[in-house]
């Protein structure tokens, strides 16, 4: 029987037991959609990786994704946790990676220090809706537990998405936000009803000036009912920042950190860059840093 390597990391983080667990599996030709479901069960985290050889000359290495009950086109920690891997067991150099993931080839930068990576993707197409309707808006409130004297009111509810939308919801306290009691039955019910399936809620009440913004991500549609550190909410976030003029930079990009996942005790921090042309945000790369909780093997 085949033996398939499988990982634990911890990304957006260099602390095991912080950061975003996801699992990996280096080695995963040979597994079916449903061994890989199965596997990703298993392991029971918001996401994990599957490592498998290019199909074609334009890609160094296809990616899957698989929350405990789906496949998922893209995700930001398991990415990071993905290519931490194949650059830990490939002792690979300082390099440009292509990847094949379910929204298309994008490339991933992998840094070397010393024996250690740092991990950044860029993320696919930027798109910002128009604000949600007033009932929609009420209905995400109510679920939040939040009444409206708790919204930013720089920050409209709009989705935005770099391959994976997210709900943005911007909130004035970091006291609000760490105390968030959601009900994930009514969060189900509102994603179906508008084609997203992760709320992310923000805020830029924060007191470390490395620290741009705080957030809590949660996809109950997806099985999760919350994602400790969300490489698809923070990145467009970025991009949700500057389509609303409420980070205005100066040159052609930007940079900021994001910290997430304090309430549940799994604090990690996302490094998020955002390019822009004539003022638009027209590109979105996250990146951060992983630590190998576990490996084990397994035969199927």
């Amino acid at each position: 029987m085949p033996t398939y390597n499988i990982y634990q990391i911890d990304a957006f983080t260099k602390n095991i037991f912080e950061g975003n667990p996801a699992g990996v599996v280096s080695n995963a030709d040979g597994l079916t959609s449903s061994q890989m479901q199965s596997i990703a069960r298993e392991l029971n985290n918001a996401e994990t990786a599957f490592i498998l050889s290019p199909t074609g000359p334009d890609h160094d290495v296809r990616i899957r994704f698989f929350t405990p009950t789906i496949e998922v086109p893209s995700c930001g920690h398991a990415t990071i946790s993905a290519h931490y891997v194949r650059a830990l067991e490939n002792n690979l150099p300082t390099c440009t990676v292509q990847q094949q993931i379910g929204i298309g080839i994008l490339p991933v930068d992998i840094k070397k220090n010393n024996s250690d990576y740092r991990i950044v993707m860029t993320q696919g197409d930027i798109e910002i809706s128009a604000p949600l309707t007033e009932k929609t808006q009420k209905d995400i409130l109510g679920a939040l537990n939040l009444s409206k004297s708790d919204l930013d009111y720089k920050c409209p509810i709009q989705i935005a998405s770099t391959g994976h939308s997210k709900v943005m919801i911007g909130i004035k306290s970091r006291a609000v936000l760490n105390s968030l009691v959601p009900d994930l039955t009514k969060l189900l019910n509102i994603s179906k009803d508008v084609g997203s399936n992760g709320f992310f809620v923000f805020t830029l009440d924060s007191d470390d000036c490395d620290i741009l913004s705080h957030g809590r991500m949660f996809a109950p549609a997806i099985g999760i009912a919350e994602d400790p550190v969300t490489g698809n909410a923070n990145g467009p976030l970025g991009a949700y920042l500057i389509h609303n003029t409420i980070l205005k930079p100066s040159g052609a990009s930007v940079t900021f950190k994001a910290k997430q996942g304090e309430a549940i005790s799994r604090p990690g921090v996302v490094t998020v860059t955002v390019e822009l042309k004539n003022g638009k945000p027209i590109k979105v790369q996250v990146g951060g840093s992983a630590v190998v909780a576990f490996k084990t093997q397994m035969n199927l």
